[in-house]
């Protein structure tokens, strides 16, 4: 006769929450890329979640470095400001709490003097 041994009920391993960046934040860091890529600065970009940090990174070329990243941190939400903008090079360029104040650092590219 064949007898049956029930198994204990399988759950698949919690993965951590990721960090993401919410609607609005996304509008407004989009809204700057594409002023940006019709200015012809950037040209491409990338998006990584992770479980501490999301980050925004910008692209001149596909295959180069990131010109800028931009990234939420939300642990520094109460310390430094949970977002930064970050070099080529990794030198902070602003850091802060709220996201138009900190990307107005990259808007600054957009105004040329004309003569």
């Amino acid at each position: 006769m064949n007898t049956f041994t029930p198994f204990k009920q399988y759950r698949p391993p919690q993965l951590p929450p990721t960090v993401s960046y919410r609607r609005t934040e996304l509008n407004t860091i989009l809204a700057l890329y594409g002023r940006m890529v019709a200015a012809g600065e950037w040209r491409d970009y990338g998006i990584s979640s992770l479980t501490d940090v999301a980050v925004f990174s910008v692209f001149r070329h596909t295959a180069e470095q990131p010109l800028y990243k931009i990234v939420k941190r939300p642990k520094l939400r109460n310390r430094q400001g949970e977002y930064t903008v970050i070099g080529m090079e990794g030198q902070v360029l602003k850091r802060g709490h709220d996201l138009k104040s900190v990307l107005r650092i990259l808007e600054r590219k957009l105004i040329r003097s004309v003569s």
